[in-house]
Protein backbone atom coordinates (compact mmCIF):
# COMPACT_ATOMS: atom_id res chain seq x y z
CA UNK A 1 0.00 0.00 0.00
CA UNK A 2 1.57 3.39 -1.09
CA UNK A 3 2.17 5.56 1.70
CA UNK A 4 -0.64 7.80 2.77
CA UNK A 5 -1.46 11.45 2.10
CA UNK A 6 -4.71 12.32 3.55
CA UNK A 7 -6.61 11.36 6.93
CA UNK A 8 -8.76 9.08 4.57
CA UNK A 9 -5.58 6.93 3.33
CA UNK A 10 -4.40 6.76 7.09
CA UNK A 11 -7.78 5.05 8.29
CA UNK A 12 -7.70 3.02 5.77
CA UNK A 13 -4.41 1.49 5.19
CA UNK A 14 -4.30 1.74 9.34
CA UNK A 15 -7.66 -0.78 9.10
CA UNK A 16 -6.27 -2.78 6.34
CA UNK A 17 -2.91 -3.32 8.45
CA UNK A 18 -4.70 -4.15 11.43
CA UNK A 19 -6.82 -6.77 9.59
CA UNK A 20 -3.72 -8.18 8.48
CA UNK A 21 -1.88 -8.45 11.58
CA UNK A 22 -5.16 -9.64 13.81
CA UNK A 23 -5.46 -12.48 11.05
CA UNK A 24 -1.86 -13.72 12.08
CA UNK A 25 -2.46 -12.81 15.65
CA UNK A 26 -5.89 -15.50 15.29
CA UNK A 27 -3.53 -17.80 14.05
CA UNK A 28 -0.60 -18.00 16.83
CA UNK A 29 -1.09 -21.10 19.12
CA UNK A 30 -1.53 -19.53 22.85
CA UNK A 31 0.87 -22.91 23.56
CA UNK A 32 3.62 -20.87 21.95
CA UNK A 33 2.76 -16.81 22.54
CA UNK A 34 4.83 -16.60 25.36
CA UNK A 35 8.11 -18.51 24.03
CA UNK A 36 10.88 -16.32 22.67
CA UNK A 37 10.66 -17.50 19.14
CA UNK A 38 11.45 -14.55 16.90
CA UNK A 39 14.27 -12.18 16.30
CA UNK A 40 14.11 -9.33 18.94
CA UNK A 41 13.93 -6.05 18.03
CA UNK A 42 17.66 -5.14 19.26
CA UNK A 43 20.67 -7.11 17.94
CA UNK A 44 21.36 -10.47 19.20
CA UNK A 45 18.05 -10.72 20.86
CA UNK A 46 14.70 -12.82 20.47
CA UNK A 47 11.46 -12.31 21.57
CA UNK A 48 8.37 -13.94 21.85
CA UNK A 49 4.66 -13.22 20.13
CA UNK A 50 3.62 -11.41 23.21
CA UNK A 51 6.55 -9.53 23.20
CA UNK A 52 5.84 -8.35 19.80
CA UNK A 53 2.16 -7.52 21.09
CA UNK A 54 3.74 -6.09 24.36
CA UNK A 55 5.99 -3.10 21.81
CA UNK A 56 2.99 -2.46 19.28
CA UNK A 57 1.05 -1.66 21.80
CA UNK A 58 4.02 0.42 23.65
CA UNK A 59 4.75 2.29 20.20
CA UNK A 60 0.24 2.91 20.09
CA UNK A 61 0.58 4.19 23.62
CA UNK A 62 3.88 6.36 22.74
CA UNK A 63 1.62 8.38 19.79
CA UNK A 64 -1.27 8.57 22.13
CA UNK A 65 0.96 10.31 24.89
CA UNK A 66 2.76 12.26 22.40
CA UNK A 67 -0.93 13.82 21.58
CA UNK A 68 -2.18 13.94 25.33
CA UNK A 69 1.49 15.99 26.18
CA UNK A 70 0.66 18.37 23.25
CA UNK A 71 -3.03 18.40 24.29
CA UNK A 72 -1.91 19.50 27.65
CA UNK A 73 0.26 22.09 26.52
CA UNK A 74 3.76 20.18 27.82
CA UNK A 75 6.43 19.15 25.16
CA UNK A 76 6.63 16.04 23.02
CA UNK A 77 9.62 13.92 24.06
CA UNK A 78 10.04 12.18 20.96
CA UNK A 79 10.74 9.05 20.87
CA UNK A 80 10.10 8.48 24.37
CA UNK A 81 11.27 10.15 27.47
CA UNK A 82 14.96 8.77 28.49
CA UNK A 83 15.21 7.56 25.16
CA UNK A 84 16.47 8.54 21.52
CA UNK A 85 16.19 7.68 18.28
CA UNK A 86 18.89 5.35 17.86
CA UNK A 87 17.78 3.86 20.92
CA UNK A 88 14.91 2.39 19.56
CA UNK A 89 16.09 -1.34 20.59
CA UNK A 90 16.51 -0.74 24.25
CA UNK A 91 12.96 1.19 23.87
CA UNK A 92 11.52 -2.07 22.70
CA UNK A 93 12.95 -3.66 25.91
CA UNK A 94 11.18 -1.08 28.20
CA UNK A 95 7.74 -1.69 26.09
CA UNK A 96 8.20 -5.58 26.64
CA UNK A 97 8.97 -4.94 30.33
CA UNK A 98 6.03 -2.41 30.52
CA UNK A 99 3.10 -5.68 29.81
CA UNK A 100 5.03 -8.50 30.84
CA UNK A 101 3.07 -9.06 33.74
CA UNK A 102 -0.03 -9.71 31.68
CA UNK A 103 0.18 -13.29 31.14
CA UNK A 104 -2.97 -14.23 29.49
CA UNK A 105 -2.45 -14.44 25.42
CA UNK A 106 -6.55 -12.78 24.95
CA UNK A 107 -5.92 -10.18 27.40
CA UNK A 108 -2.94 -8.78 26.37
CA UNK A 109 -4.50 -8.28 22.54
CA UNK A 110 -7.74 -7.32 24.00
CA UNK A 111 -5.59 -4.58 25.13
CA UNK A 112 -4.01 -3.83 22.02
CA UNK A 113 -7.10 -4.05 20.62
CA UNK A 114 -8.13 -0.84 22.85
CA UNK A 115 -5.29 1.26 21.72
CA UNK A 116 -6.09 0.71 18.05
CA UNK A 117 -9.72 2.21 19.04
CA UNK A 118 -8.22 4.87 20.44
CA UNK A 119 -5.51 5.52 17.80
CA UNK A 120 -8.62 5.43 15.31
CA UNK A 121 -10.46 8.09 17.70
CA UNK A 122 -7.31 9.99 17.31
CA UNK A 123 -6.86 10.19 13.81
CA UNK A 124 -10.71 10.74 13.38
CA UNK A 125 -10.49 13.89 15.74
CA UNK A 126 -7.71 15.53 13.31
CA UNK A 127 -8.53 17.58 9.57
CA UNK A 128 -6.72 16.05 6.53
CA UNK A 129 -4.67 19.59 7.12
CA UNK A 130 -4.00 19.16 10.25
CA UNK A 131 -2.90 15.81 9.85
CA UNK A 132 -0.96 16.00 6.25
CA UNK A 133 -0.50 19.83 5.45
CA UNK A 134 1.39 20.99 7.97
CA UNK A 135 4.87 19.85 9.75
CA UNK A 136 4.59 18.30 13.37
CA UNK A 137 7.77 16.78 13.76
CA UNK A 138 10.89 17.67 11.93
CA UNK A 139 9.93 17.48 8.71
CA UNK A 140 7.46 14.83 9.35
CA UNK A 141 4.01 15.70 8.87
CA UNK A 142 1.00 14.20 12.24
CA UNK A 143 -0.16 11.87 9.82
CA UNK A 144 3.08 10.50 8.70
CA UNK A 145 4.10 10.10 11.95
CA UNK A 146 1.13 8.40 13.60
CA UNK A 147 1.45 5.87 10.07
CA UNK A 148 5.48 5.38 11.16
CA UNK A 149 4.01 3.98 14.06
CA UNK A 150 1.04 2.03 13.72
CA UNK A 151 0.40 1.02 10.23
CA UNK A 152 3.97 0.36 9.60
CA UNK A 153 5.37 -1.77 12.98
CA UNK A 154 1.62 -3.71 12.46
CA UNK A 155 2.73 -4.97 9.08
CA UNK A 156 6.06 -5.62 9.79
CA UNK A 157 4.54 -7.83 13.21
CA UNK A 158 2.26 -9.34 10.68
CA UNK A 159 5.65 -10.62 8.71
CA UNK A 160 7.34 -11.53 11.53
CA UNK A 161 4.73 -13.18 13.14
CA UNK A 162 4.00 -15.10 9.44
CA UNK A 163 7.25 -16.60 9.43
CA UNK A 164 6.57 -18.04 12.81
CA UNK A 165 3.63 -19.38 12.10
CA UNK A 166 5.47 -21.58 8.70
CA UNK A 167 8.32 -22.92 11.39
CA UNK A 168 5.46 -23.51 14.18
CA UNK A 169 3.39 -25.08 11.35
CA UNK A 170 6.62 -27.03 9.74
CA UNK A 171 7.66 -28.38 13.38
CA UNK A 172 3.98 -29.67 14.23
Amino acid sequence: MAVPQSKDQLLASMEKSWLTLQKKLDRTPVDIAFTPLLEGHASGTTMSAANLVSYLLGWGQQVLYWHQQEAAGKPIDFPATGFKWNELGKLAQKYYSDYADITDWLTLRAKLEQCYHALVTLVESYSDEALYQQQWYGKWTRGRMIQFNTASPWNNAASRLNALLKTSTAAN
